[in-house]
């Protein structure tokens, strides 16, 4: 097979294998075939094969690692995020695709504690509660408090129990967080985080969400001034 025909001989590869990732043929988690089982089965060069597992890879169905086969990984929200994450960083170089990211994150997250003020059940509640005290203990130590200020917000996509916020919100912090650890830390920003945490949680135990939205809003609207300036945009 000359290499012109590497291509369209990859894709049918490509799509076979999907569609048995698909079907559960071949469950996740489990190593593909060898190549030479591979190579044997679709009549291919071993070039073919590793363009295909390639293709794959990319797609976020498979995990590919030196001197090892490639483990399957079948698709869900994480993956589909993982797979896009280059393009939007890609996105994120221009100041408007930044603006754009983190408006998008207040208009769900306002939603999100909305929700939270009306429907959370007590071990939600007392998830949330328990994030809100490591992030106070935190507060002397900028990193730690990093770390718990994402755990906060994280409570608040896995309360509606919808596996695609919390896919979503692994996404905000990976994309934006070789930016994010740029930022000015300080205690005393700190304290002033906490505090708009603090004010968040209580509206939610107070099944208020008028005021857990205006808290939310109040909170990150604050943040984007030094989300600006950490990226150098100009209002």
């Amino acid at each position: 097979m000359d290499s012109d025909n590497h291509p369209r001989a990859a894709d049918v590869i490509v799509a076979a294998i999907a569609a048995r990732i698909a079907s559960g043929e071949l469950p996740d988690k489990h190593p593909l075939p060898a190549e030479r089982d591979l190579m044997e089965e679709f009549g291919a060069s071993r070039t073919v094969i590793r363009e295909a597992i390639s293709a794959l890879s990319n797609r976020g169905l498979v995990e590919s690692r030196p001197r090892y086969r490639p483990i399957v990984r079948k698709p869900d929200y994480e993956t589909v995020l993982h797979a896009t994450g280059d393009v939007v960083r890609h996105l994120l170089a221009d100041s408007g695709g930044v603006r754009n990211l983190y408006r998008s994150r207040i208009f769900i997250e306002r939603a999100l504690v909305r929700e939270a003020a009306t429907a959370a059940q007590k071990p939600e509640i007392e998830l949330l509660r328990e994030a809100l005290r490591l992030n106070e203990l935190a507060i002397p130590d900028s990193n730690e408090f990093y770390r718990t200020d994402i755990q906060f917000h994280g409570v608040l996509y896995r309360m509606p129990k919808n596996p695609i916020f919390p896919a979503v919100h692994q996404g905000y912090t990976s994309w934006l967080a070789p930016h994010w650890e740029k930022m000015l830390r300080s205690p005393e920003r700190n304290q002033v985080n906490y505090r708009a945490h603090r004010s968040i949680f209580d509206a939610i135990i107070d099944r208020d969400p008028e005021a857990a939205d205006e808290a939310l809003t109040n909170h990150l609207n604050a943040a984007w001034e030094y989300v600006r300036v950490t990226f150098e945009l100009d209002e």
